[in-house]
Parts: C-alpha cells; sequence; structure tokens
C-alpha cells in the first residue's frame, strides 16, 4: 500500500544508511568532482573512503547542486505512485541552489500536472550534515504517527532556528583551501599548533576560540556546548575519526547525565570544507530570529 506521504531531502544530511531505511526517508545524492574525476555522493564511496579522497586530493573538491530537472522527475515519480503530500527539507540555501532549485521545480510540477492531487513542501534547514538529517527522519516518524504534515512542517521550522552546530579541525590546511580562514592565520596557526572551535549557525561559520593542541579540542566543544545547549534537549556527536567520538561521547555523557541520541560521520559537505579530521557536537540551544 502506497503511503499518502513521503519525505525527501539530500546527501549533505549525512544519515546514517540504518537510519535511511528505517526511516523511508528518500535522499538525492549530490554529485562531486575530485581532480577532475567525477562521483556520486553515498554511492561511489563511504564515508570513510572520502577523508582519504581528501587526504590524496591536490585541490578542493566542487559540489553540483540538485538541478531543477531531477526534482521535477522525483516529484512525478512520487506523484505516479499515489503520494498525496510530499515533504523535502533541503540543504542551507545560503550554501546551495539546491533549494531554489526545489523551489522552481514544484512551480514547474505543479503548472504541468494542475489535476495531480499531490502537496509538495519545502523547508530550508538552514543547516548542514546531521543537524537537519537528525530531524528529518524524527519528522518523518511523526508523519507515520499520524501528526498532520502542517504540524509537523512547523516543528521543522522551529526546530531549525534552535539547531546549532559547534566543530574542532585538527587541520588548518583544507579551511585556508576553502578559504573558511585567511592564509595569513592558517599558516601561523599551524606554527603555532592552533586549532580553530567554529560554531555553524545558519550557514554562518564563526571561529569561537583558537586552542592550543589537539588535547584541548574537545574539552573546548563540550564547554562550548554545555553554555549554549538548551537542556534537556536531544544532542548528537559527529565527526571523522571513531576514537574521537568515542572520547566526545564520554564527556559529553558525563557532563549531561545521557548518551548522544546519535553518532554519525561527517560528509563531504562539511568534511570537504574542515578536512578529513574534525569532531563537532550537535545540539539545540535558543531560537533565533529569522
Amino acid at each position: 500500500m502506497t503511503k499518502p506521504y513521503v519525505v525527501m531531502t539530500d546527501s549533505a544530511c549525512d544519515m546514517p544508511t540504518a537510519l535511511e531505511k528505517s526511516s523511508g526517508v528518500h535522499i538525492l545524492n549530490f554529485g562531486i568532482t575530485v581532480d577532475g574525476q567525477a562521483f556520486t555522493e553515498r554511492e561511489d564511496f563511504t564515508f570513510d573512503e572520502y577523508y582519504e579522497i581528501l587526504r590524496n586530493c591536490q585541490g578542493i573538491p566542487t559540489t553540483a547542486h540538485i538541478t531543477q530537472p531531477r526534482f521535477v522527475q522525483a516529484f512525478e515519480a512520487h506523484a505516479a505512485a499515489g503520494v498525496k503530500q510530499l515533504l523535502y527539507v533541503s540543504i542551507n540555501a545560503g550554501g546551495s541552489a539546491t533549494h531554489s532549485a526545489a523551489l522552481m521545480a514544484k512551480q514547474q510540477f505543479l503548472q504541468e500536472n494542475p489535476a495531480c492531487g499531490m502537496e509538495i513542501f519545502i523547508v530550508d534547514s538552514h543547516t548542514y550534515s546531521m543537524a537537519y538529517g537528525w530531524f528529518v527522519a524524527a519528522a518523518a516518524e511523526k508523519l507515520a504517527a499520524g501528526t498532520p504534515m502542517e504540524e509537523v512542517v512547523a516543528w521543522l521550522q522551529d526546530t531549525f532556528a534552535r539547531v546549532e552546530i559547534i566543530l574542532g579541525a585538527y587541520s588548518l590546511r583544507f579551511m585556508k583551501k576553502s578559504g573558511r580562514i585567511s592564509a595569513a592565520a592558517a599558516f601561523a596557526g599551524e606554527l603555532l599548533g592552533l586549532r580553530p572551535i567554529i560554531s555553524l549557525n545558519d550557514g554562518q561559520s564563526v571561529v569561537q576560540q583558537k586552542v592550543r593542541g589537539d588535547k584541548d579540542v574537545l574539552p573546548a566543544l563540550l564547554q562550548h556546548a554545555a553554555t549554549h545547549r538548551t537542556a534537556p534537549a536531544p544532542y548528537l556527536v559527529g565527526g571523522t575519526d571513531d576514537d574521537k567520538m568515542r572520547a566526545l561521547c564520554a564527556l559529553c555523557t558525563e557532563a549531561f547525565g545521557a548518551p548522544p541520541s546519535a553518532t554519525f560521520q561527517l560528509g563531504a559537505a562539511v568534511a570537504t570544507n574542515t578536512g578529513p579530521d574534525a569532531i563537532a557536537i550537535v545540539y539545540l540551544g535558543e531560537e533565533r530570529a529569522r
């Protein structure tokens, strides 16, 4: 029996495969070009394989946004399957043309199929990685439990006005290449052994502090999250290294009195800019004005 609704997102959500399957979320994958070679995220490499690609590539990988025709094709397929309500949650609109492509595809699809009867809801996550992937899966769970689509959309918008990421990068090389920090600052930072602690809210990256040496990265992340987190809201731990994630989970569990709701690997959208050696906490803070 066809579900009356479907939930879609894109591969920058970094949703673990097991969660993708259990939630039934339809993920559209980004194309990525590395040193002239084309790949499709989540199809041509695992997270760990992508970290190795980053360590060995000469230039900064580029991501091609999901195009209007791809969205129209997806909308047509779901409408043909009998879907009555479609929810798509996008990567931060300020960092990708994907969101605007989805909006244009919605307009085109409805113009070309005025009698199809399928409603399309498009939500800008204003963020990256599992800072929206986790909540997209939760939205699918709410819909499965019978929550009306309009309530789920309102819940997502409220959540994305509160979700925050605090991230630590163990190398400045990729941040220098991507322009996140200046070349001069990167050079000085490498010489001094500095590690940036970066907040990523509403798509804006801000260096909150720089700590000296690897050992101070996890405590600094924990301190920032503890100061800004709204307890007892859920939190997540993500990264590119299992040992570092386990250590951060242990620190957070002791400090917050509960383990993270989930752990995840950072995908291409984040790792391309931070490098293959990074770790983060996702949590809910105070509501921000749009």
